[in-house]
């Protein structure tokens, strides 16, 4: 039985590989011309043959209507996080009397897998004023351009909460 589920997963991991990988060539040909798709569906389905058993994060369950809710709020609350550190950080470079107090933090976080630990350092870094420099276990050291406080909960507050609480539900 583990065998007819281990090759359901491969299967499925192939064809989500797949989808996503025509799904970025749809998006960088912007293009529906006939021999646009037809190259982009070969070469997803090559690339997809190489690679899909390297990718181990998902499988078609991954897209579940509650787990898709949860990735359009997660890229919600990311711009939305997104901006306010770009006007914080080009607040600071406007107005260089502002104070800043680098440092680096450390958190733990709730996250197991280390595809979730990877989005969640990810958008830690992608945000402005703050810069993932390593995971160790469930352990985040982040560099941070205003180091508001020396207490770790407060600090994954600050940098990582709204993200984690998604991220939960996601993975």
């Amino acid at each position: 039985m583990e065998e007819s589920t281990s090759f359901s997963a491969k299967i499925s991991q192939f064809f989500l590989t797949w989808g996503f990988l025509f799904l970025v060539w749809l998006g960088f040909t912007s293009t529906l011309m006939t021999q646009e798709v037809l190259v982009g569906l070969i070469t997803s389905l090559l690339i997809a043959l190489l690679t899909s058993r390297f990718l181990k994060c998902c499988t078609l369950s991954f897209l579940s209507p509650v787990r898709l809710f949860y990735i359009v709020l997660y890229i919600l609350v990311f711009l939305r996080e997104l901006i306010k550190a770009n006007f914080d950080v080009a607040r600071r470079v406007i107005a260089p009397s502002l104070p800043i107090n680098p440092g680096i933090v450390t958190f733990k976080t709730k996250l197991k897998s280390d595809y979730a630990q990877m989005v969640l350092a990810n958008s830690i870094t992608l945000t402005p004023g703050t810069l993932s420099i390593d995971i160790i276990d469930d352990t985040f050291y982040v560099h941070w351009i205003d180091v508001k406080t020396l207490d770790s909960e407060q600090d994954f507050k600050e940098i990582a909460e709204t993200f984690e609480k998604i991220l939960l539900k996601i993975f």
